[in-house]
């Protein structure tokens, strides 16, 4: 959060591009400047959970506080309505959670993963699946630029800010700490080139579920 984050938000300020946070509460609690900041610059502020714990992990009361506590700390910065689960891993009988706390948009699945092909509950709720995972980025381009480009509309990328940090010989998998560092913010650049030459309009997840 004090290296890669501000790195994300001026690369995204030079880019000018609008992007969603999704964002714990104990993040908002602990780097009160970058909330502010990322509200200010025209980001989306959305709701990552308290504590980033799995939702899978916890029970119906623990699911309802995490969510209610990370609303009343959020909306003290912004408007919040657009929610991801920690892991994109949200089980279908929390939607109506998200319902009741005037949430408008989910965006915890991804097209990467198997549940995002398993029946869904019915909701209010407009979901938006991540595309991608965010290791996809970090590819060379010769591999990465066909895929991102068959993505289909609304493609939905999304990264970490620890990933624009050095991680490349933590004790974590490969997947996480190949090509982290400077190099993650540059490929994020050129994907983001990439994009604009093919005329994309960025967006925000709140502006992406609008009718």
């Amino acid at each position: 959060m004090e290296d890669g984050a501000p790195a994300l938000l001026d690369l995204f300020e030079h880019e000018a591009i609008p992007a969603t946070f999704f964002t714990t509460g104990e993040t908002a609690r602990t780097y009160p400047d970058f909330v502010e900041r990322l509200v200010a610059d025209g980001h989306e502020l959305g709701s990552h959970g308290m504590t980033h714990t799995a939702f899978s992990d916890l029970s119906p009361t623990e699911a309802e506080r995490e969510i209610r506590e990370t609303s009343l700390l959020l909306r003290t910065y912004a408007p919040v309505t657009s929610f991801r689960a920690p892991n994109l891993r949200l089980p279908d009988h929390y939607l109506p959670l998200l319902e009741a706390d005037a949430y408008r948009v989910d965006s915890s699945r991804g097209k990467y993963k198997p549940a995002h092909w398993r029946p869904s509950g019915t909701t209010s709720l407009t979901r938006i699946p991540a595309s991608v995972t965010s290791s996809w980025l970090r590819l060379p381009t010769w591999i990465r630029d066909p895929m991102l480009r068959r993505l289909k509309s609304p493609a939905v990328l999304f990264v970490h800010p620890w990933e624009f940090v050095d991680l490349t010989d933590a004790p974590i998998p490969w997947d996480c700490r190949a090509g982290t560092g400077p190099s993650a913010l540059d490929s994020l650049r050129s994907a983001i080139h990439l994009y604009k030459a093919e005329g994309a309009v960025f967006r925000r997840i709140c502006d992406a579920a609008a009718p």
